[in-house]
């Protein structure tokens, strides 16, 4: 009886640790670009940004991997997406509640724009023979917003959005990576909205 325990135990004890070692061998390897979220209730609004992180690993970002002049994802790995629970003004244009991808077109000098793709598109549904067709992109743009970089004196690793609420009416989105700091403002339209609710009574 003693015999068959200690048989059980080993034969137990084998079958763990050979469930162990297989799930070992499928663990992966952390992401190079994870998967990052931020959120800010602005407002009567939630705005929320789903992106992923690169990293800059010692590399010249602006102007070598992200070529000026050619728009870029703002991101990594999966479309960056913006969304706004209520309706919002950005760059002037009235956008409705819903999910939006962010574009970023880097330049050498002056203004850079930030493309708010109003079909939640993948910046590389827009290749035409080896190159991101700039006319069809703007074309499909909600929002467009002209932005000069602010160019911080220390690089930032990773790259990072941020969310703040301002004066809880306008919120400021800001994208940092590497020396670049890129920011745009999203009215979400309180007095509107304040308005529209006294109409309701």
């Amino acid at each position: 009886m003693k015999n068959t325990r200690i048989y059980f135990f080993a034969f137990t004890l084998m079958l763990f640790l050979a469930a162990s070692l297989q799930s070992h061998g499928q663990l992966q390897s952390p992401a190079a670009s994870p998967a990052a979220f931020v959120s800010q209730n602005v407002g009567f609004t939630k705005i929320s940004i789903d992106y992923s992180s690169p990293a800059v690993k010692g590399r010249q970002i602006f102007g070598e991997i992200e070529k000026y002049g050619v728009t870029w994802r703002a991101g990594a790995n999966a479309t960056t997406i913006i969304e706004f629970s209520t309706g919002v003004s950005v760059g002037g244009k009235n956008l409705r509640a819903g999910k939006y991808s962010i574009f970023i077109t880097p330049m050498a000098s002056g203004e850079w724009t930030v493309h708010l793709n109003g079909k939640g598109n993948s910046v590389f549904a827009y290749m035409k023979d080896g190159k991101i067709d700039e006319e069809a992109v703007a074309k499909d743009d909600a929002a467009t917003i002209k932005v000069t970089p602010m160019m911080a004196a220390d690089s930032q690793e990773r790259l990072s959005y941020a969310i703040s609420a301002e004066n809880n009416k306008v919120a400021k989105v800001t994208m940092a990576w590497d020396k670049v700091r890129l920011s745009f403002m999203v009215d979400t339209q309180v007095d509107q909205k304040m308005e529209g609710f006294k109409g309701a009574f």
